[in-house]
């Protein structure tokens, strides 16, 4: 007799104990909008009587369901619960990793610590990053915003810092924002470049501590500087972190790892459908992922919408515009396609037309 695969569907039951109606009502939702997260995330089906709850769906979904549940229940004991906290508890959940499980993968925990806090990446896609970014010296991490792509490689050059891994970490961002140009910012330079920086800052911060942070930065240990500051230097022994790097032209991408030395990691961070460099100036990190794809020693990690840690809605809306783009890329193709056959059943028609002797 077989045994049934761990694609069938079944059907489970979860008690969740105390019995207690206000704490049931905090895991439910309004109009049970957080157990409507729950099956649309991992694609099963939930109903409840009370504290009686009834799984239906796959094998292996419906145990990361029920674990979901037990686990925002035990929550519910010291704080309400919010649609953004259940996002992130199924983040955790990881329908990928539920996917490789199916193909007998098994994905172990990863944790960074830093001196304020342990970091633990949300869901597969983020535990191989990280894990990437420990066993490559160059890596890349492209995907949408709020996939963590930043905060986690700041996490992993803090932490390669506290344990005396490198002796310094620079962080690096093309001076290049949406339609902004630094001449017509006011202060001097380190005030046009500040703001670009923040979301590093914030991690540091975070990490660190405000104080901490300024003595690092005060004694060179921590260099935060536009890319153009790149040029003509050798860093060994340091964790380099270039952010925003679809902002990069192919030159500066180039100058940029070519800047690499001994003992010294890079993190190259960007978003490829947010590129905001001049209308037909093509951006290094496009160019640098057909460059380098064959070459070995080198980490890429690709994030989707699904891997969005921010609120549910950036998830939405980073898919409508894939979505979007998707069917507009479609209608230029079938443009294109249309005028192209156009022309040649012009030049066919010019071809097969009779052509007239005059005599001479």
């Amino acid at each position: 007799m077989s045994q049934p695969s761990p694609q069938a569907n079944r059907i489970i039951t979860v008690s969740l104990e105390p019995n207690d109606p206000q704490r049931l009502a905090s895991l439910c939702g309004q109009r049970d909008e957080h157990l409507k997260l729950i099956e649309d995330r991992l694609d099963v089906t939930l109903r409840n009587r009370g504290n009686i709850f009834q799984l239906a769906g796959a094998a292996n979904r419906i145990k990361a369901a029920a674990n979901v549940l037990e686990h925002l229940y035990r929550e519910t004991a010291a704080s309400e619960l919010s649609p953004d906290t259940v996002h992130l508890f199924l983040q955790e959940s990881g329908l990928e990793a539920l996917d490789d499980d199916e193909d007998g993968e098994e994905s172990g925990d990863v944790i960074m610590r830093t001196p304020r806090t342990m970091i633990k990446p949300r869901g597969l896609n983020q535990q191989r990053y990280v894990t990437s970014i420990r066993e490559h010296d160059i890596n890349f991490g492209i995907g949408p915003a709020g996939t963590g792509k930043t905060y986690l490689a700041v996490a992993a050059a803090v932490e390669a810092l506290n344990s005396q891994e490198v002796r310094r970490i620079l962080l690096v961002r093309p001076a290049v924002e949406a339609g902004e140009k630094l001449g017509f910012l006011p202060g001097d330079l380190a005030q046009k470049i500040d703001p670009y920086l923040r979301p590093l800052y914030d991690a540091l911060y975070e990490m660190i501590g405000f104080e901490q942070v300024a003595k690092l930065i005060e004694r060179q240990v921590i260099e935060i500087a536009p890319l153009a500051y790149m040029r003509g230097r050798t860093l060994n022994n340091a964790y380099i972190i270039l952010d925003e790097s679809q902002n990069t032209t192919p030159e500066q991408m180039k100058m940029f790892l070519t800047r690499i030395g001994f003992g010294s990691t890079a993190v190259i961070t960007g978003d490829v459908t947010q590129v905001d460099l001049p209308k037909g100036q093509r951006s290094g990190l496009i160019q640098v992922l057909d460059v380098l794809k064959d070459t070995p020693g080198i980490g890429v990690t690709h994030f989707a919408a699904k891997d969005v840690v921010r609120h549910p809605l950036v998830q939405r809306i980073i898919e409508a515009y894939d979505a979007f783009e998707s069917q507009q890329e479609a209608e230029e193709r079938a443009e294109r396609e249309a005028r192209k056959q156009e022309r040649e059943a012009r030049l066919a028609a010019r071809d097969s037309a009779p052509r007239w002797d005059d005599g001479r």
